[in-house]
């Protein structure tokens, strides 16, 4: 009777903290979520998740980042009125004009991607920022890692 007793307290414990169990990919679920407008870029972040990211001077689609893009997908089909443009992103390594290109081609390849998937091209645009826009500063490999990347942002809804 008393482990039942401290079962049932237990899981009214956890219901009463909002643990977030079942939230979407990429977020927390419950209270925290609960200010987040459906289709905006807020919602494709905390949800879904809204950046995937290259190996060093590559531009391919990771296996990885293929989950990521397959629920961007989803997401833009649910919400049809959203257009986006994916932005192409570099480390601070090499020449401005090679890290444009090769920003360039993560934001294409990216896009690529999401329109095998069913995608309208119509809703996509891409841009290359290079170096110019890192998510991390420091000239380490954890740092270089998190800014070859491509970000998905919502430009209209």
């Amino acid at each position: 009777m008393v482990k039942q007793l401290l079962s049932l307290a237990f899981v009214v414990f956890l219901a009463s903290c909002g643990t977030g169990f079942g939230s979407g990919a990429g977020g927390a679920g419950g209270a925290e979520n609960a200010h987040i407008v459906p289709g905006t870029q807020s919602d494709l972040e905390a949800n879904v998740g809204d950046r995937i990211f290259f190996d060093f001077d590559r531009s391919n689609v990771r296996e990885d980042a293929k989950e990521t893009l397959a629920r961007q997908a989803a997401w833009l089909q649910q919400y049809p009125n959203v257009h986006a443009t994916v932005e192409g992103h570099a480390d601070e390594r090499g020449t401005r004009e090679y890290n444009l290109a090769l920003g360039e081609r993560r934001a294409e390849a990216a896009k690529k991607y999401l329109i095998s998937l069913g995608v309208d091209a119509k809703r996509l645009s891409t841009i290359s920022y290079g170096k110019e826009r890192l998510a991390v500063v420091g000239n380490t490999e954890e740092a270089h890692a998190q800014n070859r990347r491509a970000v998905s942002v919502v430009v209209s809804h």
